[in-house]
């Protein structure tokens, strides 16, 4: 079911634990009103301020306004690649509830589907490609990019269903199953490099990335998994992002941006979001409802299909024919996947393994300059080789 944005704001519970709100504001004001957000007591925030300081919270027609946003600004420093065969019939999306016409944000493609990416760096030098986990954006890479983009050249994509990349809807050229995702991803690596990568994987799409590697080894110079679930205790969601994939319930939750989004990526560690950063992953679920639908459809697939997923990793992982240099680095507030049996499965498979104390499960937004600069120095030593 997709949110209605209308001309009208877009009203909060009163005691919301993210963000305060008043329940209703009037339009024309002089003066700016002061109010405190939850997360910092000591800090201000004003509702009628320009968009880069306000509370983000004031729509019109799915837009926080007519002045540039965060998220603006980030796809200005992006592109769209296509990649990927559309599948299906070619026919029109519509909604699963009403059985209407979707908007074009919802459909596919006539041929390849859009995918957002974010490079950095020259494109002579080596490439390494971070992808993102679930739920989240290439976004998370924003403070990684740049100290990576010094000696490589660094590509941080949207998957399908995520960010500014295609959403189609379910069963209207791409139905968001693993196999899809593993399928798509060979062909979107190699639009976006024609060389061996590096390859940096966080969170529950590790996985997938891995059994794409498996057949791929030829293409890959290095693997980096960052809080991967690497035990046959992580092959289960949270109830966080379970939740997603119950039915009404599920179908309600995911086209909420606040559960989408800022719960999403703060119940699980130490990461507090500033309100900035907040908009730009709420944008997706704020403009359209094939957000999520996505989000549905994919939480659906994780839930029936991570277990197995994650037993073929362990074994390809462990697996005398897998030749991929990999890395595992954890942080250990992941509130998610328990660091129980990592370091025994990582010293089984000979894998290396370095640990981040103050980092959660998206370890790329709790520590990013700590993990831009790990990652540098592995795959660094690795090109010294």
């Amino acid at each position: 079911m997709a949110i209605c944005l209308s001309s009208a704001s877009l009203s909060l519970p009163k005691h919301h634990p993210l963000i305060s709100t008043p329940q209703s504001l009037p339009r024309n004001r002089r003066s700016p009103i002061p109010r405190r957000s939850s997360n910092d007591p000591n800090e201000d925030y004003l509702l009628d301020a320009p968009v880069s300081v306000g509370d983000g919270f004031s729509f019109s027609g799915g837009k926080y306004s007519d002045e540039p946003s965060p998220a603006d600004e980030w796809l200005k420093q992006g592109k769209f690649v296509k990649a990927h065969p559309v599948g299906g019939t070619g026919e029109k999306a519509k909604d699963p509830i009403f059985g209407l016409a979707m908007g074009a944000s919802s459909q596919a493609s006539t041929d390849l589907f859009r995918w957002f990416c974010v490079e950095s760096g020259n494109a002579g030098n080596p490439p390494v490609i971070l992808i993102h986990g679930f739920p989240s954006q290439a976004y998370s890479y924003r403070k990684v990019l740049p100290i990576l983009s010094k000696k490589n050249h660094a590509i941080a994509f949207d998957w399908l269903g995520f960010g500014f990349s295609d959403k189609p809807q379910p069963k209207y050229g791409f139905d968001y199953t693993l196999k899809e995702y593993v399928d798509s991803l060979e062909s979107v690596i190699n639009v976006l490099s024609k060389d061996k990568v590096i390859l940096v994987v966080q969170g529950y799409f590790s996985p997938v990335v891995v059994k794409y590697a498996k057949d791929h080894q030829e293409k890959i110079n290095n693997l980096i998994l960052l809080n991967p679930p690497l035990t046959v205790a992580h092959a289960n969601l949270p109830s966080t992002l379970s939740i997603f994939s119950n039915f009404l319930l599920g179908e309600m939750f995911s086209q909420d941006p606040l559960r989408a989004s800022d719960k999403a990526l703060t119940s699980c560690g130490p990461y507090k979001m500033k309100e900035d950063v907040a908009m730009v992953y709420r944008r997706p679920y704020l403009t359209s409802g094939s957000s999520g639908f996505a989000l549905n459809a994919i939480s659906r697939s994780m839930k029936k299909e991570l277990k197995a997923y994650v037993e073929d990793m362990r074994k390809i992982l462990m697996d005398e024919e897998w030749k991929v240099q990999t890395t595992v680095c954890w942080g250990e507030r992941d509130r998610w996947l328990s660091f129980e049996g990592v370091e025994d499965f990582c010293k089984e498979a000979k894998h290396k393994l370095v640990t981040l104390p103050m980092a959660g499960h998206h370890v790329q937004e709790d520590c990013s300059e700590e993990i831009g600069n790990l990652i540098a120095g592995i795959i660094g030593k690795r090109t010294r080789i």
